[in-house]
């Protein structure tokens, strides 16, 4: 079958039963299958050391128990033979092409170089998976293989948050596997600048880290290519005192663009970064959502649309000139405030991250005759709280939306790529909103599909080859899992109400004027409190408990969603708990997605708790009207302990997931080295994870219903009404005592 066969249900390799992702480009299978076991040996042409060699030989053993060293049996046999497979593609796709030929007693895999033997052994360890019931067993024929675009890029993003050095490790390994070549690494302050080191966090990566970094993905085949933002987006830069007086009109959104002090900073941190990353061909310029370019008026006038995207392309020139006596190849983002006529003033070497803006044809026409390259591009997260929306669902208003995993698919098929000429494709997974990096991992592997045969395998067979390659064949329902845990995050996104915030400050909004940024907290209103009527002093009867719910009447609609929720909850962490044991590879994944699981559990737990305190409350004033004053008592108690329970299991939940997210994380934002993070929540974008500096932004939106001071009002309407009533009050904890 070739990849170029559209209509088909399912791959050929997955209707025999096999899982390869990216699907294949060619292949031809014979009806016999061929058995590897202890009998066989590995020959190779290459170097024992090679990383095609060690890959191989080590993921059999540690995955087979298989050391293959027999000499009765047949023979794996690698090696590098240019133009092994004829591809047609120009050079730099042409040597990561491959041959697999799998016969009785010899299995044959060729790269066309030493790339495309590695990608030919990542091809042979997934097809060792088996045919859904056998592990080992190879289907006979031969496969040719190679990519569609040159660059295959996953952007890692680090603002808020910086993953353990082990733990990128791991995601290398696993780019690598899934084929893909390159790393966009966003940085910001999760690097230690040498020139600058006030701009580095506590505890960032330093230049040996970097440079470990580097080479580990190096010998895999995959850059780690460095994003540093500027000149927008550098209120991790402006932040600082000491480079306040370069921030753009006041703002420490985005500098001063065009003022010399301003790119010596930008390009001494480009410098840095250079340093710590030889041997990388490319370097990511940023150029991200500058929008007020020139507004400072210092160094260009008047402030009009052609002048600011002059003053935007007089900057990627100067770090187009700069970066290239580094030796790097720019990327760029071509965007606003860039218009269309100005595009012919960019150097012809740059790289489109985005192939243009918008929707304007112009852009690509103009980059294809000036001969700039570009990414098929397509982020699989950006603004989704808790997970990705990966699947077709219904937004806050109700209006059904396709899916992360189509636009991966129309990106890389029928897109703006069909458009451009594209060098390769890359999948942004922004941290705006604090997803965990486990959760991006199904939109990774799409856009690899996507960057390698793209439109080869349907939608469906994606996601099923990502489970069964990810976490192995002997996990159940994992599509199910995902899909349920999408749902469980929407609901817990939109449950929440939006209300003017309390962090104030100027504000600079998303087009050409600046504006005044409405910033929301997320919240919900408390229950009701019941209210105490006048003590009737000559009649000694206790007073009247009023009470008018609040919370059941505001959210009635969400609340009669909620049994609902709760079963697919339970559903989901059942089948999260019985694939735990189960999981042949990325385990670790499984208790991030679990973590979430029951974040979202505590909170709709918190949802009928508190609505059952209401219901609680309700029946006490009903009992006091009735002249049952211990009853009503009784019954207040029962709401105080109910949302005091709540409480508890807020913090006991936060604390769980903080400790599996931090297996993999360095506590967020931590001292480190004698120095605190220097946080400042001043006139930057609304990004929600930035709004706390620790995890706690987790439970920043329940905290704020401030349950806890609604239980201790509770508290004092109880003693106060039971003094009343004369009557004792068990199982209330005494009241805070003032400062």
């Amino acid at each position: 079958m070739s990849a170029d066969d559209r209509g088909q249900f399912v791959t050929e390799l997955r209707a025999r039963g096999y899982a390869v992702l990216p699907a294949p480009r060619q292949v031809e299978l014979g009806e016999e299958a061929v058995r590897i076991d202890a009998g066989w040996r590995v020959t190779h042409d290459v170097d024992a050391e090679d990383i095609a060699v060690r890959t191989l030989t080590g993921r059999l053993r540690a995955e087979y128990e298989l050391t293959l060293a027999g000499a009765g049996g047949g023979t794996i046999h690698l090696t590098v033979r240019p133009a092994a497979v004829q591809t047609g593609a120009e050079a730099e796709i042409d040597r990561q092409g491959y041959v697999l030929t799998v016969a009785p007693d010899r299995v044959e895999v060729a790269g066309n170089s030493p790339a495309g033997l590695f990608y030919g052994v990542q091809t042979l360890l997934q097809l060792l998976a088996g045919d859904g019931r056998r592990r080992g067993v190879l289907p006979e024929g031969v496969i040719r293989d190679w990519p569609r675009y040159q660059l295959r890029m996953i952007h890692w993003d680090t603002k808020h948050h910086r993953d353990r050095v082990e733990t990128l490790k791991r995601y290398l390994d696993w780019t690598a596997a899934f084929k893909c070549n390159a790393i966009c690494f966003e940085l910001e302050d999760k690097f230690q600048y040498p020139s600058h080191p006030v701009i580095g966090a506590p505890g960032a990566f330093t230049t040996a880290q970097m440079r470990e970094l580097v080479a580990y993905g190096l010998a895999r085949y995959v850059q780690i290519v460095p994003n540093v933002q500027a000149p927008a987006h550098m209120c991790y830069v402006l932040k600082h005192p000491e480079f306040a007086h370069l921030r753009c009109d006041g703002s420490n959104y985005q500098s001063c663009m065009d003022a010399p002090e301003v790119r010596k900073l930008i390009f001494d941190m480009y410098d840095d970064v250079c340093e710590a990353t030889e041997g990388v061909e490319y370097f990511h310029a940023s150029t991200d959502e500058v929008y007020y370019a020139g507004i400072c008026r210092k160094y260009r006038k008047p402030y009009n649309p052609t002048n600011r995207s002059l003053t935007w392309v007089d900057f990627v020139q100067a770090a187009h000139a700069h970066l290239s006596k580094k030796g790097r190849r720019v990327i760029i983002w071509a965007e606003y405030p860039l218009l269309p006529e100005h595009v012919k003033l960019l150097p012809p070497d740059i790289l489109d991250g985005i192939i243009g803006d918008g929707g304007d044809p112009g852009f690509v026409e103009d980059e294809n005759a000036l001969g700039i390259r570009q990414f098929a591009y397509c982020p699989i997260q950006g603004e989704e709280k808790l997970f990705p929306n990966y699947f077709a669902y219904p937004d806050r208003d109700g209006r059904r939306t396709s899916g992360r995993l189509a636009a991966a698919l129309e990106a890389t098929t029928t897109g703006k790529a069909a458009r451009g000429n594209p060098i390769g494709a890359l999948v942004t997974a922004w941290d705006d909103a604090g997803l965990h990096n486990e959760t991006f991992w199904l939109g990774f592997a799409a856009m690899a599909q996507g960057g390698w045969t793209p439109g080869a395998a349907s939608i469906e067979q994606n996601v099923a080859d990502f489970m069964d390659v990810y976490y192995g064949r002997e996990l159940a329902d994992m599509v199910e899992v995902y899909r349920d845990l999408q749902q469980q995050a929407r609901f817990w996104e939109f449950c929440w109400d939006h209300r003017a915030s309390k962090v104030r400050g100027p504000g600079y909004g998303y087009s050409a004027a600046k504006q005044p940024v409405n910033r929301t907290d997320w919240t919900l209103l408390p229950p009701g409190l019941p209210r105490l009527g006048p003590v009737d002093r000559d009649s000694g009867a206790p007073p009247d408990l009023g009470f008018t719910p609040a919370f059941t009447s505001r959210y009635e609609r969400m609340l009669a969603e909620l049994p609902g929720r709760l079963g697919q909850s339970d559903r989901l962490i059942g089948r999260l708990q019985a694939n735990l044991p189960r999981a042949r590879r990325n385990r670790y994944n499984l208790e991030v997605l679990l973590s979430l699981a029951y974040f979202v559990r505590h909170f709709l737990e918190m949802l009928s708790a508190v609505a059952a305190a209401e219901r609680l409350l309700g029946q006490a004033s009903a009992a006091a009207k009735a002249g049952r004053a211990a009853q009503a008592v009784g019954l207040m108690v029962r709401a105080h302990e109910l949302i005091g329970a709540t409480i508890d299991d807020l913090y006991a939940t936060f604390e769980r997931l903080k400790t599996v997210w931090e297996k993999s994380q360095f506590p967020k934002n931590a001292p480190a080295g004698g120095r605190e993070f220097f946080h400042v929540m001043d006139d930057v974008k609304d990004h929600f994870a930035d709004r706390r500096a620790d995890l706690s932004y987790m439970i920043a939106p329940e905290e704020s219903i401030a349950l806890p001071a609604w239980r201790d009002a509770l508290g004092e309407v109880i003693r106060s009404y039971a003094a009343a009533a004369g009557l004792p009050v068990a199982g209330l904890p005494e009241p805070p005592m003032d400062d």
